[in-house]
């Protein structure tokens, strides 16, 4: 008899509804009861994940194949602290604007811990818990945010295709290329599955 084995990314990815609180930003905001969400509807999101050992990002097969297979060549660091990250008030607001990017966001929490909201199908927000080991794909196209939560740390890899850019697009950005393509990939291709 086989066992039912546990994701492993549960241990470093969490995601849940949120409620419509106006309370810190860096609170879990779960709603009332909780509501959590599986993998397999953030993938029919198109958020991707993967848990990897941070410990050793410097040397990690898995993580050199995922960014070989995905042509992720460009890569760098980001510390969001109020420690090393200069304007970080403001950095902080602009980062929790709700926007949509060009191009794929890729993360890699190798220390700390952060959320990252993004949009369901019916434009209620999901919060993404990462914690140290967790990497993320947010699909170009899809309305999202990030923000610490009450720790105050994360250091995330940032990963790209090419050079990198990363110009936020607040909404309403519906006109963009990349959000008709995420429209059409991802919510109006679940409707005409689920009318199927």
């Amino acid at each position: 008899m086989g066992s039912l084995s546990k994701d492993p990314r549960e241990e470093v990815i969490q995601a849940w509804y949120m409620d419509d609180s106006d309370e810190d930003q860096r609170l879990p905001h779960h709603r009332n009861p909780q509501e959590f969400v599986s993998f397999e509807k953030l993938d029919e999101l198109g958020v991707l994940s993967w848990r990897l050992d941070a410990d050793k990002y410097e040397t990690d097969p898995e993580l050199k194949k995922i960014r070989e297979e995905r042509g992720y060549s460009y890569m760098d660091f980001c510390e969001v602290c109020p420690e090393k990250l200069p304007n970080y008030e403001e950095k902080i607001k602009n980062f929790y604007e709700e926007h949509l990017h060009t191009d794929e966001e890729i993360r890699y929490c190798v220390a700390g811990s952060g959320y990252f909201d993004v949009r369901d199908r019916d434009e209620a927000w999901i919060r993404i818990w990462v914690k140290k080991g967790a990497m993320i794909v947010l699909p170009a196209g899809i309305y999202h945010r990030f923000t610490l939560d009450s720790d105050n740390y994360i250091k995330a890899m940032r990963l790209f295709v090419g050079d990198p850019v990363w110009t936020p697009f607040n909404r309403p950005h519906d006109h963009l290329p990349a959000r008709q393509e995420y429209v059409d990939n991802y919510v109006k291709k679940a409707a005409v599955d689920a009318a199927a």
